[in-house]
């Protein structure tokens, strides 16, 4: 299947706007949506500004720079979509927002759009619930930063049909991503594999046994990971990886998933890391 256009809700946020950017750098048309149009006008801004760095850097030349841009059409209404191959939704972490969203997409878009959620930990399968189509519902879980990050799982809910997780897999083939298969279960198969070293990373740095440099240096040299645990809930933001946790921990029941107390502070100081300019660093 060949996707010639495709809507992001919450296409201005942090994920939303590295989603518009991949899709629209593979040559498709992408609508960034946003209730409110002057938050969809300051994501597009930001973008500009993104990709000016990769042309000041030689990685872009500007009339691709250009062409990018001219993919990206804002719009505020759900009608606007109606005619889309593909939506994904990008917005925070909370499931009835998200099945409100749903339930609005499924009575507007044309009967063979894929809705897709960028989810990641909260149930496909009771996201799905909220449409008359639920086997064409799907997660598509993209990771932060999006334009640098390979990979995509796509999470089956219990309904997603194997003809809408082929089309996913062809999806990510044309925006230039590796996939992989997933189960709709707690935090799917990413999160489940590393939120105990986020986790136990916290751990370690509230009980003094190392600095946040140095367990971030022991990550990056010991175990050849590209970024520290530490340095990547600061770029995450500690709220959302908060969220995650609580829902990965609401969801299993296990220890290794418990939130940590000072994660709990930071985010109640308002140190949710980069995007505050502090969180376990100052930035």
């Amino acid at each position: 299947m060949n996707f010639n256009k495709v809507a992001v809700i919450g296409g201005a946020g942090t994920m939303g706007i590295g989603i518009v950017q991949i899709v629209a750098q593979a040559g498709i048309e992408v609508l960034l949506f946003e209730t409110k149009l002057e938050v969809g006008e300051k994501g597009k801004a930001r973008l500009d500004k993104t990709l000016q760095k990769l042309v000041e850097k030689g990685k872009l030349s500007a009339d691709k720079k250009q062409n990018i841009l001219d993919k990206v059409v804002l719009c505020d209404k759900y009608q606007e979509l109606a005619d889309v191959d593909l939506v994904i939704e990008a917005v925070y972490e909370n499931i009835q927002l998200k099945k409100d969203i749903f339930k609005q997409l499924d009575e507007i878009v044309k009967s063979e759009t894929i809705l897709a959620s960028n989810t990641s930990a909260l149930s496909v399968t009771e996201i799905a619930s909220a449409t008359k189509r639920p086997e064409k519902v799907i997660g598509l879980h993209f990771f932060n930063p999006v334009p640098v990050m390979k990979l995509v799982e796509l999470v089956m809910a219990l309904t997603t049909s194997e003809e809408t997780y082929q089309a996913s897999v062809d999806f990510c083939k044309q925006i230039g991503k590796e996939s992989i298969r997933a189960k709709d279960t707690t935090g799917f198969l990413v999160n489940y594999l590393q939120i105990p070293l986020l986790n136990g990373a916290v751990a370690a740095y509230e009980a003094g046994l190392a600095s946040a440099e140095d367990i971030d240096k022991a990550c990056v040299l010991g175990m050849n990971h590209p970024i520290g645990p530490l340095a990547l809930l600061d770029l995450i933001g500690l709220d959302t990886a908060l969220d995650v946790f609580n829902v990965m921990y609401e969801g299993t029941g296990e220890d290794r998933f418990w939130p940590r107390t000072l994660h709990k502070r930071l985010v109640q100081a308002g140190h949710l890391g980069r995007k505050t300019g502090q969180g376990f660093y100052k930035y």
